[in-house]
């Protein structure tokens, strides 16, 4: 059975690794994570989980097949020259560390190692994630099944060219941010006409679940499902036109901009200039490249 690694044992982590236990496809004893010394509640969750914990990093990458590294950005770079010495060409690396590009994380391992960027997002914790992933150069024929196999156990998973990651950043990836912000919103107004905080907060939230779902189940585009709603002269119909009149379509074209070259940015600000100019010259190359024509070039 494939061995997963955790180095890092935040919420995301931990999520996955739940996700994975409750999936059945996974056994706790398969599964083992890692925290610095002063982080080390956040190995109390994964302990629960009975999965195997520790503070060596080099311990799970030699335990593991897939080393997922779920740390913040400014610490990828250590983490990777740590397991480096180490790391094994049949492991395949899974970072899930915002901006770090594929390209980067291939310099500081052994040649030809197989690494896959990963955009996940919070509702992952409860099973309803939404992560985007790209393969390297490196990976093999199996090795998008078995990342789709792993992000599958805690909601929907979709292989992108690697330029689409930064603007999936911006949208799915910061997207739940922008549905609590919604959420706040619709209940103050519910609040703001009479009803009771608590009421207007889940009345809300399962309004954009409920229609999340039309969207998915039905297929329909979301104009299509809005406009079905709207009574000629309806209440909707005047709740729809202040939405617009207050810009709300045109903030959140601009928030996923603005989140999405945010993202760039945190990974630029981390890499070597000489690494930035090798990414811009490589981005301007597959740009227009099909997903099936690099997928087609795996080993």
């Amino acid at each position: 059975m494939t061995k997963i690694g955790f180095i890092g044992a935040g919420k995301m982590a931990q999520a996955m690794a739940r996700g994975l236990l409750n999936s059945g496809r996974y056994k706790a004893e398969n599964i083992m994570a890692s925290s610095p010394k002063n982080d080390a509640h956040l190995l109390d969750e994964c302990k629960s989980l009975g999965i195997h914990t520790t503070h060596d990093n080099t311990e799970v990458s030699h335990n593991s097949d897939v080393l997922v590294i779920a740390v913040k950005p400014q610490h990828v770079s250590k983490v990777a020259s740590e397991v480096a010495p180490t790391f094994r060409r049949e492991q395949l690396l899974v970072s899930i560390a915002l901006g770090i590009t594929i390209r980067y994380i291939e310099t500081l391992l052994p040649n030809k190692s197989r690494v896959v960027r990963v955009m996940p997002n919070t509702p992952a914790v409860v099973g309803a994630g939404a992560s985007a992933y790209s393969m390297g150069s490196a990976c093999l024929d199996g090795d998008s099944k078995l990342v789709q196999d792993l992000l599958s156990t805690v909601g929907y998973a979709v292989e992108v060219p690697e330029v689409h990651i930064d603007p999936v950043t911006g949208l799915s990836g910061s997207g739940p941010s922008y549905m609590f912000a919604v959420i706040e919103g619709l209940a103050d107004g519910g609040v703001k006409m009479g009803l009771p905080r608590d009421l207007s907060i889940k009345l809300a939230a399962y309004s954009l679940l409920g229609a999340a779902k039309m969207v998915l189940e039905t297929g329909e585009h979301p104009a299509i499902l809005k406009e079905a709603v709207q009574s000629p002269g309806g209440s909707s119909a005047y709740g729809i036109h202040e939405l617009e009149r207050g810009g709300m379509r045109a903030l959140l074209t601009s928030a996923v901009e603005s989140a999405s070259i945010r993202a760039k940015t945190i990974g630029e600000q981390l890499l070597p200039r000489s690494s930035i100019r090798e990414e811009d010259e490589q981005t301007e190359e597959i740009v227009h490249e099909p997903l099936q024509r690099r997928a087609g070039g795996r080993r």
